[in-house]
């Protein structure tokens, strides 16, 4: 079956994993807990992974265990100065407008974010649309609800006509077990996590193989 519906994921996904920017963003987690939240100093990396492994994100353990404004948090987290980590690649941009069918961001962090990576990386007119934290609330991937607010918001594709890349293996398992066709980007293993992986995202038609 050929594949009408993509789903990309946006951090370490779009952009190399080696960039630094995840790392800058998870810098301003951490103050978050500690200078907004009280978290003491010494607890913070632990809560921030404990709260990622059982809630899917720190801003979803944030929002069951505190009074959280979201924007808030939001903002304060994502406010680095991108063109420091992440740059146009003219390779990946011709790569992904080279697929036809409709590529959607599907992100755990908000739209204002993906819009910047996404100018960042002069990816803007590449994507149909963005669908963030807010459009799949109260769910965050890998929660099957995020699943479902995805294909909803994409018109509701058929999953196994659908295509979801990812840098997180947790995500892709939880997909392909709805039957979507999963990459694993940034990785060169496989294992039953995902039915295809990708270490360089500009790949992706050469993997398709004209399925899309």
């Amino acid at each position: 079956m050929n594949f009408d519906t993509f789903f990309f994921d946006l951090d370490e996904t779009l952009y190399p994993p080696n960039s630094g920017l995840w790392e800058a963003i998870r810098e301003r987690i951490n103050a978050y807990l500690h200078e907004r939240i009280g978290i003491p100093q010494n607890r913070v990396a632990s809560l921030r992974e404990e709260y990622f492994r059982e809630y899917g994100t720190t801003l979803r353990g944030l929002q069951a265990n505190y009074e959280v404004d979201t924007d808030e948090y939001l903002a304060y987290v994502h406010d680095v100065p991108l063109s420091r980590y992440i740059h146009p690649d003219p390779n990946l941009r011709t790569a992904l407008a080279g697929i036809r069918a409709r590529k959607f961001i599907f992100t755990n962090a908000d739209a204002n974010h993906a819009r910047r990576v996404l100018e960042a990386t002069g990816l803007q007119e590449v994507f149909t649309g963005i669908i963030d934290v807010h459009t799949m609330a109260p769910h965050c991937k890998p929660m099957p609800g995020s699943f479902e607010r995805a294909l909803e918001a994409a018109g509701k594709p058929e999953p196994r006509a659908c295509v979801l890349l990812d840098d997180q293996a947790r995500v892709t398992r939880a997909a392909r077990q709805l039957g979507m066709f999963t990459v694993l980007v940034g990785k060169d293993h496989l294992g039953d996590e995902a039915d295809a992986s990708l270490l360089n995202l500009a790949d992706l038609p050469v993997l398709l193989n004209g399925r899309a």
